[in-house]
């Protein structure tokens, strides 16, 4: 409860009550319907300017006689001192004052008042700033002088006080006074902006020699390459070109290891460069490069290029660009030997050079970089260097065995019990037949199959051996590929389509068989309808029906009933017994899914449609009559949707109602009807 009392100083010594803003409550607003009369935003303004209270400004005081004057200052200064023992740290408050005496033309007051500030807060510079600017407005030269002194004496690492100070001293004309002010302030070591005002200062004079000797001291102090470029440019300017090489080369003797020493190179070889001495600008291009990591040396490299295209030959030129490019992937795969793109792009640079045993040398240290992990994800980019090195043995070098030694290799380091990549396989036996040697193709399929069994090479083997006309061979491929994977629905049909295409139907037909007996396939839709194709293809209808009636024993899904109604209905017998025979598959599958699956409605529907369809494109023979009584009726429903939270809302489907499902709803009304007679009229008995 005290600390309620009690003021806080930082409102003055004002309670938290005192200077708490009470706003309006807001009231609520009921009716929201638009007004009948509409006011425009301009309209308010306009009444809120006409009703608007003029200002109320305290009277103006005319003083008349020395007596009125003496009050008035009188109650100024016990405002301001009440004022000062309230918020006593508010420095505005002192300068306030201080700029009221100083008004009074009452100047020993004004700096008893700045004094008494200074003792409050000598920190702050901006009091020292406007102390010393009321003693240079009004002319008082020593004692603003005496302000400057204890300000930067006391504030040495402020150098606004530093600049205004000397400004002072130069604009009164006393040139030595503004020096012996710098040499206190760089006895403090300022920054770079400092010692370059100084400099500045003394060449406003010409004074060159003491100009150098700064900057000699200001490189000591700011060991920099910006500080050093500076002081040779300084001496070009004035003439002196042996003068600014020495300060290059004291620079790179200090500087060679420095971040910054891309920069120095630069603006040596480009001072060099403005000498007329192209070969010293050319060495220093080139030692830098050779000192400077590649990643810190991209604007060293852009003005090497740059300067070669203007002072050098073409084989200069190309060296400068290629050489600058080699440094950069050198770069790269130093830091990261295993970032195979950086290697790809370091080939390629060596590829368009044309050395062939350096592009060998790139490309033996890229394959050397095996991946430490043994997962194909981190073998799928090392692989292509194996593969670009082989094509570029094969196609650019033509080097028949080193192409060979290549694939063995690249084979050879590959973990084939773990992965195994089929394109490396398909390559080796391509470059084999490339140079016409058939068995040693074989063998490195065989092989393949043999390590690393795959679909592509399966497939890529069989081709082969067809288009040589091997159909035995092709026949042992298919049995080896179906022993590897017998679940492969795509290898049984390519077999199977083999033989039919060897006119050897019944070996296509036990394939079929023994593809179907399969307990497991990963696509059996396709094989059966590879099969069924292939017996209506030979004009076996019977067989076509046993099959699709084996199919049915085993899914009854509707895309089958379909088929074998549309089946029915092409069959090429007579045209009235393919009408009946299509009725009675569509009979046999509304049937099922009236009695075995009465939840799949949609599928039933979906049923009726196509028998419809396909009665009215029987034409004369077709009969819709038979269809549309058994078409449902569609009713859009809604359900609730059920969340974790509970319920989640509502949502419409589409529900499909059969003619009998509608009978037997109204015969359970009529039911219910007789139900509740049968009770009023025993009600009524026993009243």
């Amino acid at each position: 409860m005290a600390s309620n009392r009690d003021g806080d100083p930082s409102l003055g010594y004002l309670t938290r009550k005192d200077t708490e803003v009470k706003l309006p409550r807001p009231t609520r607003v009921k009716n929201k319907t638009p007004a009948p009369i509409q006011i425009t935003a301009e309209q308010i303004l306009r009444e809120a300017r006409e009703r608007q209270e003029a200002e109320i400004r305290p009277p103006k005081q005319k003083i008349t006689d020395s007596t009125e004057l003496a009050d008035y200052r009188l109650r100024k200064r016990k405002e301001f001192e009440d004022l000062i023992r309230r918020v006593r740290w508010n420095i505005s408050v002192w300068i306030k004052y201080a700029q009221w005496e100083e008004s009074q033309k009452d100047f020993n007051r004004a700096r008893s008042v700045w004094e008494r500030a200074l003792e409050v807060d000598y920190r702050n510079h901006t009091l020292w700033l406007k102390y010393a600017e009321v003693e240079m407005k009004n002319k008082f030269i020593n004692h603003a002088r005496n302000v400057w002194d204890r300000a930067v004496t006391l504030l040495p690492r402020i150098d606004q006080l530093w600049y205004k100070y000397i400004h002072m001293e130069e604009m009164l004309g006393n040139v030595a006074g503004a020096r012996q002010i710098f040499e206190r302030w760089m006895g403090w070591m300022p920054d770079q902006q400092g010692w370059l005002s100084y400099i500045k200062f003394e060449l406003r004079y010409n004074e060159v020699e003491r100009a150098r000797g700064i900057f000699e001291r200001f490189v000591q102090c700011h060991p920099k390459v910006s500080a050093w470029i500076r002081y040779a440019k300084f001496e070009m300017k004035n003439g002196e070109v042996a003068r600014a090489r020495n300060v290059y080369e004291r620079a790179v003797e200090k500087l060679a290891d420095d971040e910054e020493a891309e920069m120095l190179f630069v603006a040596f070889a480009e001072f060099e460069e403005r000498c007329k001495e192209t070969e010293r600008a050319r060495c220093i291009y080139k030692f830098a490069l050779d000192h400077i990591p590649k990643g810190r040396a991209e604007d060293l490299y852009r003005k090497f290029v740059a300067f070669e295209k203007q002072y050098g030959d073409k084989e200069g030129i190309e060296d400068a660009i290629v050489g600058k490019r080699r440094f950069q992937y050198e770069d790269e795969v130093r830091k990261n030997p295993l970032n195979y793109d950086a290697w790809f792009d370091y080939i390629r640079l060596e590829e368009s050079v044309g050395n062939k045993e350096r592009i060998r040398e790139v490309y033996e240290r890229a394959i050397a970089n095996v991946p430490p992990a043994q997962e194909k994800r981190y073998w799928q980019r090392y692989i292509y260097l194996w593969i670009n090195y082989a094509l570029y043995e094969e196609l650019d070098a033509e080097d028949i065995e080193q192409t060979r030694e290549v694939y063995r290799e690249c084979l050879n380091l590959i973990p084939h019990e773990i992965f195994s990549f089929a394109k490396i396989w398909l390559l080796a036996a391509q470059f084999e037949i490339r140079q016409l040697n058939l068995k040693g193709a074989r063998q490195v399929l065989g092989n393949a199959i043999g390590k690393a069994p795959k679909d592509k090479i399966f497939k890529k083997y069989i081709e082969i051996e067809l288009q040589l006309g091997n159909i035995d061979r092709c026949r042992k491929l298919y049995e080896k590929y179906l022993e590897w994977s017998p679940e492969n629905c795509y290898a049984w049909s390519k077999y199977a389509e083999l033989e039919r295409s060897l006119s050897e139907t019944e070996r296509a037909r036990s394939i079929f068989e023994l593809a179907i007996a399969q307990p497991a396939l990963d696509m059996p839709e396709l094989l059966w309808k590879a099969y069924i194709d292939f017996e209506i293809s030979e004009g076996e209808y019977d067989r076509t029906r046993e099959l699709y009636k084996r199919l049915l024993d085993r899914t009854k899904h509707l895309k089958v009933w379909i088929s074998c109604a549309k089946f029915e209905a092409s069959a090429m017998e007579e045209q009235k017994l393919c009408v009946q025979n299509a009725r009675r598959v569509f009979e046999k599958a509304l049937n099922y899914f009236r009695m075995s699956a009465p939840e799949l409605k949609e599928e039933r529907a979906m049923l009726l449609d196509e028998w419809l369809d396909m009665e009215k494109s029987f034409g004369q023979l077709g009969d819709v009559s038979l269809v549309e009584p058994k078409l449902p009726k569609k009713l859009k429903k809604r359900k609730q949707i059920a969340s974790e939270d509970g319920l989640a809302g509502y949502e419409e489907y589409i529900d499909y109602v059969f003619p009998e499902e509608a009978h037997a709803h109204n015969l359970k009304i009529l039911e219910k009807a007789r139900e509740w007679k049968r009770q009023k009229l025993a009600s009524g008995a026993e009243d």
